[in-house]
């Protein structure tokens, strides 16, 4: 069965092949997560599996409507999210992040996901000065004052590119990329893909390479979220490939 996304849907007992198409695409997307406990035996197949703040002991966060309205907290309610990253507040956010749907909203409540890598292309392509600030070390401070100092897309040595993204109250930008953050935004939603999810279904992205969000919605939504970094036996290479860099300014 395919998707919206072209890929096709992967057991989540198949381990072999969720990993090669995670170490190929960033993403895979996975059938058979009936309920939070399938969506761990698939996070422990994958990554040692890095605990939430909103975690249970397991690492496994279930995100349902609280009605939550503080920053940093909306994903316990109902409303739209805006493309992000995740634990972009902290020094080394996890690599990976599993998500499994166990009941779908009435209504609404649709995964969005960008893929970083078109989004670089195509600033790189298109609008250079702005992917220049946008790479400007220490221009953004992520998660508030005690947060994390550094920038949307960051370059390390090995020729890695990650992007990381909040767009709520706990973010301050530079004035420079304060300015380029429309052209930043009309990229990122060039590259929307749209992923209803039933129950039982859900994907596995890499978090330095893939934006997400959601739709808002109605009804008694259940999802289930872990972080985690990809076992190193796996080989799975994390964030932007480097061929990304050939329009980099």
């Amino acid at each position: 069965m395919n998707d919206p996304l072209g890929r096709a849907w992967i057991a989540a007992d198949d381990k072999a092949a969720v990993a090669d198409a995670l170490a190929r695409h960033g993403l895979v997307l996975v059938d058979g997560l009936s309920d939070s406990a399938d969506v761990l035996r698939l996070a422990q197949s994958v990554a040692t599996v890095v605990p939430h703040r909103d975690s249970a002991s397991d690492g496994v966060t279930t995100l349902v409507d609280l009605g939550s309205d503080a920053s940093g907290f909306a994903g316990f309610s109902s409303c739209a999210l805006a493309p992000h990253t995740d634990r972009s507040g902290v020094a080394n956010p996890p690599a990976l992040l599993m998500l499994g749907c166990s009941r779908r909203a009435t209504s609404g409540g649709q995964c969005v996901l960008f893929d970083g890598l078109a989004v670089y292309e195509t600033l790189a392509e298109t609008e250079p000065d702005a992917l220049a600030a946008l790479r400007a070390p220490r221009s953004v401070l992520f998660g508030g004052a005690s947060g994390h100092l550094g920038a949307i897309f960051t370059e390390y040595d090995d020729g890695r590119v990650t992007v990381r993204l909040r767009q709520d109250d706990l973010v301050q930008f530079s004035p420079d990329v304060e300015r380029s953050l429309p052209t930043l935004r009309a990229a990122i939603e060039q590259h929307v893909r749209e992923l209803d999810l039933s129950a039982g279904q859900g994907y596995v992205l890499d978090n330095h390479r893939w934006l997400h969000g959601r739709r808002a919605f109605i009804g008694h939504r259940v999802v289930h979220r872990i972080n985690g970094n990809p076992l190193p036996h796996l080989g799975i290479r994390t964030g932007i490939p480097t061929r990304a860099r050939s329009g980099a300014v």
